[in-house]
């Protein structure tokens, strides 16, 4: 068949007689190069003008726009053109008069794409024609199987701008003549420039993939035997069931196999995986998270207080904006990643809460104004659980309408009691724990019994060189019945507009510190006491618990417990750590009850201290950390710290110990990293290091929900919050808890034979300065003795020449006497 040729009314060959039948020289507009992708310069090039145009696609362009198509002079061509696709060619030299023209045919596209090649001299007739080797043509569509990935990654590509480099000489040698010559390049040092390989740090090559092989034979090797059987019956038995007895058929050596190549140099899986992250646009977003708390009973539970990242400047000029937006106490859930369960509103931000242990609805915080603060949880504990009543959301009578559903909303809960700030720290509280529900403190500081079986005391500390103990029970009333406090609880119920409960309502405004101990020091953060010798306790009473109706009972009622130790350890602002005890001292002159001097006082850290916390499995190794570096320590070897790190690049802000490895504990840096240190195998160095944020480290909390799920809460200065599943190799310990204990033994003897060697070359100095002093007194002794006998012998001469009738002129006396 034959292709049509052009439409005989187009007269472009009338302006451009060289212009070929088959060619259509043409403008293209803006807009017309945007739509079908042919912009001069940056789709199409010199180098690359030509483009394929679908016939469809100009056939739209010209039933849309109609005569405004550039198109609109071809259209009979582009309908009769027998292809699917036209070429564009973009004409950049103006050969043809335009910047573009248009191809007309298939054999004008062909010969365009595919020029010929021009020989310069003819080949010989005889030789063959050379085979031309032409990819086959498909015939069926082709299919994507992932090898263009593997072309594009082995392709090789820019990564960066090229280098550009300008070489120029100075004005007043334009045009001067060049002499070149032979010269040695070692002569000077602009004669040569040596470039020596280096590894950068800041590249590195992966090998992606690595093909090798091998082949194994096996040995053959053949064997003969002849035994003479004997039935033995009852000795096979025997052995069979001492083999059951002393091996485990039921044990899988595959799975140890595996473990046993983790825990010796395989390639073990330490990286913090992250499992859930929880953040909130509008109540933790551009704040500070300042403490986290998992739920002691609801497991996927967990309680962190947001902060203002402000100074005090700002908080006093941006107080009417914090008053609008009170601080809150937000509980996450692992069931509903995006909005949190429950808000507690704090009258100041909350540096540090804590859940009873007793009774985990009860919720003690300690503010940056220094009062502390009591929420009850008891309303909202169905809904913490997941367990939500009226679920149904309510429907409209009008279709199309939108009704808000108040079952769901995030609720909002008030503090039922808070403390006055003038009997409260003078300094932002940094901590406050429980005490344990086996035994409470009585007013002068002695551990006594606990009868009522609950946590019912609280202890706090703050800068303000001051640690206290709050009772949650009211003070002994002074002549009111039981029915009369049941009456007055009752009409306080009823004023009662906001919701708020009222289990410690007796305390609000009214609370008053049980004790205070001061130091000479400023308190920064304390760290739980723990009694050494187990304390036997009855059942805890069932049901809620009535707190309005316990009282403070009195001191001498109860029963002293000479096993609770009641030293502790507290960390100070100047990176001290202050081992005291809180039981208070009569005071000789005035009877007052003062607390007592420090038993230990250590300057180890060059900031402060913001961790103090007890290993789970030693009660007497404490983990100290503050400024660029931490401490471990014994209590019962309080010569300082058994071990000391180097101080890092970065500081560090937060640490935890392992729940499940005894040797190991975790380290949080101000640039976002977080340091595993496993004391077994490394002490110079940590074990594994991990980025989990751009920001600051800010607390960390561990908790162990199964056996196979540990995870590490972990906190940043953006206000996120971050839980990372600990893999197996770092929750399954390496060694057991005797090995560890081992290990902080031998670092207690060397630090005692470090002291000893001190002490010794101590009393070594002392004696040589001794030695030396009294090498200088018998010196000096021995020149007056020397002077004195100088002085007789000259007496003896004068008496001996006027003796002899000999008088001395004035030049012949001696020197001491002219």
């Amino acid at each position: 068949c034959t292709l049509p040729g052009p439409d005989p009314s187009l007269s472009h060959t009338d302006v451009l007689p060289d212009v070929p039948e088959d060619i259509f020289p043409m403008v293209l507009t803006s807009a017309t190069q945007e739509l079908f992708e042919c912009r001069a310069d940056e789709d199409v090039t010199q180098n690359n003008p030509y483009k394929l145009l679908k016939k469809d696609d100009i056939l739209h362009d010209m039933k849309a726009r109609a005569a405004v198509s550039d198109f609109h002079p071809v259209k009979q061509t582009v309908l009769n053109y027998p292809g699917e696709e036209l070429l564009l060619v973009f004409d950049r030299d103006f050969k043809y008069g335009q910047s573009f023209y248009l191809v007309l045919t298939e054999e004008a596209k062909q010969r365009i794409l595919q020029p010929p090649v021009s020989t310069d001299e003819e080949e010989p007739e005889e030789e063959s024609e050379q085979y031309v080797c032409r990819t086959p043509e498909p015939q069926q569509p082709w299919v994507s199987l992932g090898s263009e990935l593997e072309i594009e990654e082995e392709s090789v590509k820019d990564t960066r701008e090229r280098l550009k480099y300008l070489v120029s000489r100075v004005r007043k040698k334009f045009g001067a003549p060049v002499n070149f010559t032979d010269r040695n390049a070692l002569e000077s040092k602009e004669g040569y420039i040596e470039c020596t390989s280096y590894q950068d740090r800041n590249f590195r090559l992966i090998q992606m993939e690595r093909n090798s092989a091998t082949q194994a034979v096996l040995n053959l090797k053949s064997s003969a035997t002849q035994t003479q059987r004997f039935v033995f019956t009852s000795f096979l038995l025997n052995i069979a069931i001492q083999q059951n007895k002393i091996m485990d058929v039921f044990f899988d050596d595959w799975q140890a196999l595996s473990e046993g190549d983790i825990a010796f140099g395989g390639k073990a899986d330490t990286y913090l995986k992250e499992y859930q992250s929880f953040t909130d646009l509008q109540f933790s977003k551009d704040k500070s998270i300042s403490c986290i708390k998992w739920h002691p009973t609801i497991s996927g539970v967990i309680a962190v207080s947001v902060t203002e990242k402000m100074s005090f400047e700002e908080r006093i000029n941006g107080s009417t904006k914090l008053l609008l937006n009170p601080p809150l106490i937000l509980f996450w859930s692992f069931s509903d990643p995006i909005n949190p369960q429950l808000r507690l509103e704090c009258p100041d931000d909350v540096l540090s809460f804590d859940f009873c242990p007793s009774d985990p609805n009860i919720i003690i915080g300690g503010c940056m104004n220094g009062q502390i603060v009591l929420w009850d949880v008891t309303a909202h504990a169905q809904r913490l659980h997941g367990k939500r009543s009226g679920e149904r959301r309510t429907t409209s009578a009008y279709p199309g309408s939108f009704v808000k559903d108040k079952e769901n909303e995030i609720p909002v809960l008030l503090y039922c009691a808070v403390s006055s700030i003038e009997n409260g720290h003078k300094a932002p509280v940094t901590d406050v724990q429980w005490l344990p529900e086996n035994f409470e403190i009585s007013i002068t500081g002695v551990p006594v019994e606990n009868q009522n079986q609950i946590c019912v005391q609280v202890v706090t500390c703050a800068p303000d060189c001051c640690v206290m103990f709050w009772d949650i029970r009211a003070p002994r009333p002074a002549a009111h019945s039981q029915a009369e406090r049941k009456q007055k609880m009752e009409e306080k119920q009823l004023e009662n507009p906001r919701g708020i409960p009222n289990t410690f309502k007796y305390l609000d405004l009214s609370w008053k510190p049980l004790i205070k101990v001061y130091e000479s020091v400023a308190v920064f953060v304390n760290e739980t006491y723990k009694q050494y010798k187990s304390v036997k306790t009855t059942d805890r009473p069932e049901g809620k618990v009535e707190y309005a109706l316990l009282r403070v009972p009195s001191e001498k009622q109860l029963k002293p417990l000479e096993d609770i130790s009641t030293m502790f350890c507290v960390g100070t602002e100047d990176g001290e750590l202050v081992y005291t005890s809180w039981k208070l001292g009569k005071d000789d002159d005035s009877g007052r009850l003062l607390s007592g001097k420090p038993s230990r006082c250590f300057i180890v850290h060059d900031s402060l201290v913001n961790t103090v916390k007890r290993s789970p499995f030693f009660k007497d190794i404490i983990l100290t950390v503050g400024g660029w570096n931490f401490a471990v320590w014994k209590e019962s070897v309080m010569n300082g710290p058994i071990i000391l790190s180097p101080c890092s690049q970065k500081r560090c802000m937060v640490g935890c110990w392992s729940l499940s490895n005894p040797g190991m504990f975790f380290i949080g840096k101000e640039d976002g990293n977080i340091e595993v240190w496993d004391l077994l195998e490394k002490t110079h160095e940590p074990s594994h290091i991990q980025n989990i944020s751009t920001a600051s480290i800010t607390c960390m909390k561990p908790w162990i929900i199964s056996s196979k799920q540990h995870f590490l809460a972990v906190s940043d200065d953006f206000g996120t919050l971050h839980i990372l599943q600990i893999p197996w190799t770092l929750r399954n310990p390496s060694s057991s808890e005797s090995s560890v204990n081992k290990y902080f033994e031998k670092e207690v003897t060397r630090l005692m034979f470090f002291d000893k060697r001190k002490e010794t070359m101590a009393k070594q100095k002392t004696a040589t300065e001794a030695e030396e002093q009294k090498k200088k007194t018998l010196s000096e002794k021995t020149e007056e003795e020397s002077l004195a006998e100088y002085e007789s012998y000259l007496t003896l001469e004068k008496d001996i020449l006027k003796e002899m009738g000999v008088s001395l002129q004035e030049e012949d006396k001696p020197s001491n006497e002219v």
